[in-house]
């Protein structure tokens, strides 16, 4: 395994869903390539706001950058989208796109960077967000429409016994891994998203960051798609489990 790419919705996602992941893998000499579909142009601002609302986007392209060297990542990428500001009541949006061409250029982002795993949102969308949701669906038909495939795993796959908001109900996880010998560049990573501290504290009240960081971090694999009792083995798979990742034992139903 040479090259993987994370795919997400918006900057903080690849930091706060499975930045423990990248700096192991980029420390195993593995690149990693991070691409963002829009930059986040709808989110929160800081507090105090670090800039005007129309300044947003190019304040939060380079807390990614800042993020990505944090975790040792090789390149970042955007796709350009527009992220809708967050509605009433916390109403959240899909970015809009023509479906087709965004499958289009998520399956060239995969032969560009020849990515050997694919790492993006859960269909569930995490938390049931309508952009995650989307870019789920047009990475996994991306994969589908690529004719030498590499393997797609999903993040924040749910781990039975361990309660999580964010945790992906249709997707069991198939790995789960303690990222704590990574946590100090995961905190260095998060530090880079100034603009959403805020919305960490207020999701995680009386904690610190590094206290508000996920410990563990799980996988669901879409494709190659497991069968049930199937023994798990990729090259990913055998990475993440010689670091001390365990396999649950729901896994494969």
């Amino acid at each position: 395994m040479q090259s993987v790419l994370v795919i997400g919705a918006h900057p903080d996602d690849e930091t706060m869903l499975v930045g423990g992941t990248i700096a192991l893998l980029t420390s195993s000499g593995v690149q990693v390539h991070i691409l963002s579909a829009t930059r986040g142009e709808g989110g929160e601002m800081g507090d105090p706001p670090l800039g005007p609302r129309k300044a947003l986007g190019a304040i939060r392209e380079q807390e990614l950058r800042c993020a990505a060297r944090a975790l040792g990542a090789s390149s970042v990428q955007f796709l350009g989208y527009v992220d809708p500001v967050v509605g009433p009541d916390d109403e959240l949006y899909p970015f809009e796109a023509d479906f087709d061409e965004l499958v289009a250029r998520i399956a060239g982002a995969i032969r560009s960077v020849q990515a050997d795993v694919v790492l993006s949102h859960g269909s569930s969308g995490e938390y049931g967000h309508p952009a995650h949701r989307l870019v789920h669906r047009a990475v996994a038909e991306a994969i589908a429409r690529i004719s030498d495939p590499p393997i797609f795993y999903s993040f924040a796959a749910e781990l039975p016994g361990v309660e999580d908001r964010l945790w992906n109900e249709s997707d069991p996880a198939h790995l789960a891994l303690d990222i704590r010998p990574w946590l100090d560049q995961k905190e260095a990573a998060a530090r880079c998203h100034v603009t959403q501290h805020p919305l960490f504290v207020r999701n995680h009240p009386g904690k610190t960051i590094r206290e508000a960081l996920r410990k563990i971090e799980t996988f669901h694999r879409h494709h190659p798609p497991v069968e049930s009792g199937e023994p798990l083995h990729d090259p990913f798979a055998d990475l993440l489990q010689a670091a001390g990742a365990w396999i649950p034992e729901h896994w494969g139903r």
